[in-house]
């Protein structure tokens, strides 16, 4: 999709469709409301009720008098004191794929004055890039591809912002399709090659511990839960370093894990929607989508990113129930249920980034079923040993529409970590299940500044949205962007 902006004004765009948002108990766009056939269409359209101006509502005008465009899509933005960059994102989407269904292919958004802001005009072109993706790769429909968008405009805002919602989109969509690959295609390998071509493209610093190296380092975690595969595992490594010495010392780690396919290991999970267990490298796909788009973007502060790859399988060398591993960090852990290995693998990603000079830490993991429970589908887990640190992000996440919700880190939870054999154990019991996850990583980042965010709930959709496919989302990618940019 060619993404442009668009200086003219609306009735001089020559495209399929001219789209523009109407709310519910507010008067139709300011173009629409001169004397105009159009404009007389669009009242009746309100006044019928055929259009309320209701979230993700569209009508669509054929051939709207005084408009070069061939038609004119009402877009409904619900109340519009509500009406944020979030929800113009996910409008924008939903418009773009109504429209791609009608096989329509060339699209213009007219935004009225108040929405024009860079936030504003950001967020619709991520909105339609993110859209466009179908997560249809492997299928061999030859008419797949007749329903395509050749261009997507704004009409009014900023180079800038066109640009920084196309880059945003661009890693999202880079994201996803990592996330979206199957297991027999994305090895831990192959995820390293891609990061390592990424990284490459865009000019950043590429790394991969392999597995020979992970071992003289003492990576006994990480290690223990790759031992079951016939797939070697890799520690991928990601540096942006910014062109101007920051003032500062700080620098950001961002840690994604990377269980590229995740049976369970010898606690082998249900048959049932074992599946989707591609998507348990999500934060790792997160992670190197960030990277991508820091690279572009540039913010002043330095970031390495670390994505521990594996994979975790039932093989005849398995890591056992009852095993006691030693990790990078020296501590001791007893392996109590091998399908809780996100944690193992991310405590030794998340020394090693320490030894790499980071200061402040931000971990993403597909964790814990717990936490879906909790927060269902809607927000992210968010969890830490720093509030200030902590409520950084929490403003990044919001300006970027990804809800997060902070959770609690009692010292209470800790002592369900308790082991009589080794330092501590991998599991604290069923009883808040998500909070105790975070609790075991946290005892590796020491006083570290620390965040653990657990998108389990968030980074799958099991239904396609108006918005968005079935499929990998890439949660956390905007927010990462953001925290970096606006340190």
């Amino acid at each position: 999709m060619d993404i442009r902006l668009e200086p003219g004004k609306p009735g001089e765009v020559d495209a399929d469709a001219l789209v523009t948002v109407g709310f519910e108990d507010a008067p139709p766009p300011s173009f629409a409301q001169e004397p105009t056939p159009t404009a007389e269409q669009t009242k009746e359209l309100y006044d019928s009720g055929e259009f309320s101006g209701k979230p993700f509502e569209v009508a669509i005008l054929h051939r709207p008098g005084g408009l070069k465009a061939k038609r004119l899509v009402l877009a409904g933005g619900g109340k519009r004191e509500k009406f944020d960059p979030a929800e113009l994102r996910k409008l924008t989407g939903a418009v773009v794929r109504t429209l791609k269904s009608k096989g329509i292919h060339t699209i213009a958004l007219a935004l009225d004055e108040a929405f024009r802001s860079d936030d504003f005009v950001a967020s619709a072109v991520e909105g339609a890039v993110l859209a466009d993706v179908e997560n249809d790769r492997y299928k061999t429909d030859p008419k797949k591809n007749e329903k395509q968008i050749a261009w997507f405009a704004v009409l009014g805002g900023s180079k800038a912002a066109v640009e920084r919602g196309r880059i945003l989109a661009e890693a999202q969509n880079f994201s996803r399709d990592l996330a979206n690959e199957p297991a027999n295609v994305l090895t831990p390998t192959l995820l390293a090659e891609r990061a390592a071509q990424m990284a490459s493209e865009f000019g950043l610093e590429c790394e991969v511990l392999d597995q020979d190296r992970m071992r003289q380092l003492g990576m006994g975690a990480l290690l223990g839960v790759a031992q079951g595969s016939a797939e070697p595992p890799a520690l991928i490594v990601i540096r942006y370093k910014p062109a101007k010495a920051p003032e500062s010392k700080d620098h950001l780690g961002l840690v994604g894990k990377g269980v590229t396919f995740d049976t369970g290991g010898i606690s082998i999970k249900p048959s049932e929607g074992m599946e989707k267990m591609r998507y348990d490298m999500s934060g790792g796909a997160a992670v190197l989508g960030a990277m991508r788009a820091i690279a572009q973007i540039k913010p002043a502060i330095p970031v390495t990113a670390l994505v521990p790859a594996v994979e975790n399988m039932p093989g005849s060398k398995a890591q056992r129930p009852g095993d006691i591993v030693k990790s990078l960090s020296g501590k001791t852990v007893e392996v109590l249920n091998t399908d809780a290995e996100g944690r193992l693998i991310l405590i030794d990603a998340l020394t090693y980034a320490q030894r790499l000079g980071c200061t402040h830490l931000v971990d993403a993991a597909t964790l814990t079923g717990a936490i879906v429970v909790a927060l269902g589908s809607v927000n992210i887990g968010a969890f830490t040993n720093n509030e200030a640190f902590l409520n950084k992000l929490l403003a990044a996440a919001k300006r970027e529409g990804e809800k997060t919700w902070p959770m609690p880190m009692d010292e209470e939870y800790k002592e369900l970590l308790k082991s009589s054999f080794a330092d501590l154990h991998n599991i604290g019991g069923r009883s808040g299940g998500s909070i105790t996850a975070a609790w075991f990583i946290r005892d590796f980042v020491d006083e570290t500044p620390w965040i653990h965010l657990d998108i389990a709930g968030t980074a799958w959709l099991d239904d396609a949205k108006p918005y968005m496919a079935k499929g990998p989302t890439g949660v956390g990618l905007r927010t990462f962007v953001r925290l970096a940019e606006t340190w």
